[in-house]
């Protein structure tokens, strides 16, 4: 068995959201300071590095993050590579064996470097939702910051995916692991009224 952490390391560096709050970590009690310990203290947004989004993030009366089943951030997932693509949509998902698992995963490899925001990025194509509500999956992962092109207003995707109930996980890492099936942990944190969360996703290979 082999555990591939997919999460974004989270540093001072990490980029946001243009405009969005950036991350920071600092320690606000030292040993030196206190003597017994050392605590730190976090500040940044719940759509910092690699996250899950709630509906609430874009509807008024979507759920919140404690309103998501649980169940749906683990469980049988593929990963699929959609390399060079504009866009994406069910044709890049021609002889995928669906049978086992409801989430998917998308490589794309079109960020490039995680220290700085892109400038653009293949959004997933809002048609995609109903044809994966089809073949029974329930969450789709991006190796982006949105499943949406950055400068959209309408988010034309998220919305398409809720109406279908399929959850979102963002700015997941999938440079080295290489197309097929695994199983994901993605767990949200117990944020009761939060509009998204930051994740440790991770993949196992029970192959390996």
């Amino acid at each position: 068995m082999k555990i591939i952490d997919i999460s974004q390391p989270l540093t001072n560096g990490t980029p946001v959201w243009p405009g969005d709050t950036p991350f920071s970590f600092s320690l606000n009690w030292s040993m030196e300071e206190s003597s017994s310990v050392n605590v730190g203290q976090l500040n940044m947004s719940t759509h910092t590095g690699t996250h899950v989004d709630a509906p609430f993030h874009f509807k008024n009366d979507g759920k919140r993050i404690l309103d998501l089943p649980l169940e749906r951030y683990i469980g049988k997932a593929v990963v699929v590579s959609v390399e060079q693509a504009e866009s994406i949509g069910p044709e890049h998902l021609e002889g995928i064996d669906f049978d086992s698992v409801q989430k998917v995963l998308f490589k794309t490899n079109a960020w490039k470097d995680l220290q700085a925001f892109p400038e653009s990025i293949p959004p997933i194509q809002p048609e995609l939702a109903p044809f994966l509500k089809e073949k029974g999956i329930h969450l789709i992962g991006v190796d982006l910051p949105s499943v949406d092109p950055l400068d959209s207003k309408e988010l034309h995707a998220h919305h398409a995916l809720t109406e279908h109930d399929i959850l979102i996980l963002e700015g997941i890492v999938l440079n080295d692991v290489e197309p097929g099936y695994y199983e994901l942990f993605a767990m949200p944190l117990a944020l009761k009224d939060a509009d998204g969360s930051p994740v440790r996703a991770v993949l196992i290979d029970r192959r390996a």
